[in-house]
């Protein structure tokens, strides 16, 4: 049993590969680049994660919808994804702590999306020829017309997104617990979990935009520095390399995943790469290399930091502390003298499993021992 459909649409790939369904949330449609998630759950945290700006998600879970929307799991303070494809929504919300239906929300928040599509095969394509732009459209729009509207859309490398979904004023949240101390967030992207992670240890979070400068930062006086997830091209990020060399050249600790674990490779002399589809989903195998430990761990990124010979590429201050078991590429890096590490994936694990929350204890322990 499914939704009564709504008008027939289709999703348009830049190769020209076309799969058909029926409309949902903005009836117009909408463009990005075309990536898929494995996540089974989390949807709405998928809808909300700023990192996935610019982009149409498809969901490889065969249903979504049917625990309905609940405002404490938003990750952000509105959807940024450009899209997204399922291939079945429930026409059930059975959570009990939903505030509302999936569908309902898609309305809400005009969040273009194409139902009933066939998933499987759009998420091959996209392994195959790689993460492309792609296009959601009313059936009545040519594929001339829908190419010509895809075309527009920016491509991914070079494009500065991080400062587009980075807030506009800086706000403070108080600690949970006893107040250990300041810790200072750069919001590229930053989802709730973290900052809520974060106080749990003890720290009032002060969270400001992308492009602050320095100096107001430093004036903060605070005990550590933690640089979100986002989206885009780490190389297209205005002055963030600088603002980071500045922040731990004052001797602080500094803790950055996703997009800051990128941001951090190239302010040490570290270089960036787009992979063919991304690591999109919350069951990636990561290895600890200090430890021998594997981590099941939440993603959702579609660039990565290069190497050569087993070692950051251009760094010789950084090593490699995390691989992934899948593609081999750089999960980790750690400063060789300085208190600065970051991981390439999502251990705040919204959604996701828990294993790297230890993540979090370590930042504590490296501000604690400043």
């Amino acid at each position: 049993m499914s939704l009564a459909q709504g008008p027939s649409g289709y999703l348009l790939l830049e190769d020209g590969s076309q799969f058909n369904g029926w409309l949902a949330g903005d009836l117009s449609g909408g463009c990005g680049e075309a990536v898929f998630t494995t996540n089974m759950t989390g949807y709405q945290e998928v809808l909300t994660d700023p990192s996935y700006s610019g982009q149409i998600v498809v969901m490889t879970a065969p249903m979504v919808g049917n625990y309905g929307v609940t405002a404490a799991d938003a990750q952000s303070r509105r959807p940024w994804i450009g899209g997204f494809v399922v291939r079945e929504l429930s026409p059930f919300t059975s959570g009990w702590r939903a505030d509302t239906s999936l569908s309902a929300y898609l309305d809400e928040h005009a969040i273009a999306t194409i139902v009933g599509a066939d998933t499987r095969a759009v998420t091959r394509r996209i392994r195959e020829v790689g993460a492309m732009r792609a296009v959601i459209c009313p059936a009545e729009v040519s594929t001339e017309d829908a190419l010509a509207r895809l075309l527009e859309e920016p491509s991914m490398t070079g494009r500065d997104l991080a400062s587009r979904v980075s807030i506009e004023e800086a706000y403070e949240l108080a600690a949970i617990g006893d107040d250990l101390g300041l810790v200072l967030c750069l919001d590229y992207g930053v989802k709730q979990q973290s900052l809520e992670l974060i106080r749990g240890e003890g720290f009032r979070v002060r969270v400001v935009p992308a492009a602050t400068p320095l100096e107001e930062m430093l004036a903060l006086a605070p005990t550590g520095v933690f640089v979100s997830n986002g989206p885009g091209d780490p190389e297209a990020v205005p002055g963030a390399t600088e603002r980071l060399r500045g922040l731990s050249d004052a001797g602080l600790p500094v803790f950055g995943i996703c997009l800051g674990h990128q941001l951090l490779a190239r302010t040490f002399g570290g270089r960036t790469f787009k992979l063919p589809y991304g690591h999109h989903g919350g069951n990636h195998p990561v290895r600890n290399l200090d430890t021998g430990v594997i981590e099941i761990t939440s993603q959702n990124h579609g660039f990565a930091v290069e190497e050569a010979d087993g070692e950051v590429a251009g760094s010789s201050a950084l090593r490699v502390t995390h691989r992934n078991l899948n593609d081999g590429t750089i999960e980790g890096l750690e400063h060789r003298e300085r208190p600065v590490f970051a991981v390439q994936y999502h251990p705040e694990s919204a959604p996701g499993p828990h294993d790297s929350r230890y993540l979090f204890e370590k930042f504590v322990g490296a501000m604690s021992a400043t």
